[in-house]
């Protein structure tokens, strides 16, 4: 699996352990239709998982006005996303991180999703 695409499962596959407050396990096979055999996805997912605190943490030390608990699920699941391979992920550039975050906020969330994820990745990275 392309790391595109395995970014972008995650982010289904976190969305909907968010949205719906379900294991990891059901999210992915949900998600996948079944088990999943790729190490970046499940890298991402437990990752992110397993540093969710700091994670936080660190996304509501980068919002300027906002809250973190006014984040949408879709927000708030890329950021953390982004957030952990810009923390956790030695091999991801910090670009590609923030870029594909962006791509998908384009995609998942309204117009102004990708502004938003890029000026909070841009800070974080300050």
């Amino acid at each position: 699996m392309k790391r595109r695409t395995a970014r972008e499962k995650s982010f289904q596959i976190l969305f909907q352990m968010d949205v719906n407050d379900i294991p990891p396990k059901e999210a992915i096979e949900h998600v996948m239709d079944g088990p999943v055999d790729d190490a970046f996805l499940t890298d991402l997912v437990y990752g992110v998982i397993e540093h969710k605190q700091e994670i936080d943490e660190k996304i509501n030390e980068n919002l300027e006005n906002w809250t973190f608990n006014r984040l949408a699920s879709v927000e708030r699941t890329l950021l953390r996303i982004a957030a952990y391979e810009l923390s956790y992920k030695e091999d991801v550039p910090s670009s590609v991180a923030i870029n594909e975050a962006i791509e998908l906020a384009n995609s998942y969330g309204d117009e102004k999703s990708g502004r938003f994820i890029n000026g909070v990745l841009s800070k974080m990275l300050k």
